[in-house]
């Protein structure tokens, strides 16, 4: 089927390339993804939660043969009832085993899913560097080396991969550039913030400290006595003035 396949592809291009010229290139994906910090990250994180679902079937397989020696080494001295409901336990344990192995590792499994869900914008990312390529540099066709087309021979100079990979390091970097810019921003506002708040502390302070001078030293109150000196001391101060 792929024969067939790429035979007519061929005949494709043969019949374009009589018409006019025809610029081809081709990717090596698996060369691509390789070569991507994203996809070792990802392919890490994927294999250590593998790891750790295969210890653990590990280990319940391991208690299901630790029953049945049991169960064998102990069958003289137990009755046909109990030996009945130990072997549909172990039975019931293995089918259990069975369904959680295909529930990770099943072609429909946790495994796959996880996997297709990681890779996808990675894969994303490297189509979208093929399209801006195609576009700016007036590819016909672009193919992948690594899928299922056969390519009997290959030119490396129409290798565009290391075209797709600056692409992408190329956005990734801009990406990284706007998010320090987001993140410069966020800091100066935050700084702009703490200078303000600190502005209306000193003056809620100044406020404060102006209101307790204002009532630590009030008009006091005289006394009676004082008050009689006082009027005593003008009366004099009247007969002086006479005199």
């Amino acid at each position: 089927m792929k024969k067939i396949q790429l035979l007519i592809f061929l005949l494709f291009v043969n019949s374009v390339t009589a018409q006019r010229g025809v610029k081809i290139g081709y990717i090596d994906s698996e060369y691509i993804l390789e070569n991507l910090t994203e996809y070792s990250e990802v392919s890490e994180r994927l294999e250590e939660k593998a790891q750790s679902w295969k210890e653990e079937i590990s280990k319940r397989s391991r208690e299901i043969e630790q029953k049945k020696e049991s169960l064998n080494s102990e069958r003289i001295l137990l009755t046909k009832d109990l030996i009945e409901e130990i072997e549909s336990e172990i039975e019931f344990e293995e089918q259990e085993l069975m369904d959680y192995q295909q529930k990770r590792f099943g072609t429909r499994g946790d495994l796959i899913l996880q996997k297709q869900q990681l890779i996808q914008p990675i894969q994303d990312q490297i189509f979208n560097a093929i399209k801006e390529i195609a576009k700016s540099k007036s590819y016909d066709f672009i193919f992948d080396k690594s899928a299922d087309i056969v390519m009997l021979y290959s030119d490396r100079r129409y290798d565009i991969s290391d075209q797709i990979l600056r692409n992408i390091s190329r956005a990734n970097n801009r990406k990284k550039l706007d998010s320090r810019k987001d993140k410069r921003k966020a800091e100066n506002e935050e700084i702009i913030d703490e200078a303000v708040a600190s502005k209306n502390v000193i003056n809620n302070i100044e406020e404060k400290e102006e209101n307790n001078s204002q009532v630590s030293d009030p008009k006091r109150k005289l006394t009676v006595k004082e008050l009689l000196e006082q009027r005593k001391q003008k009366n004099s101060n009247k007969r002086k003035v006479k005199d």
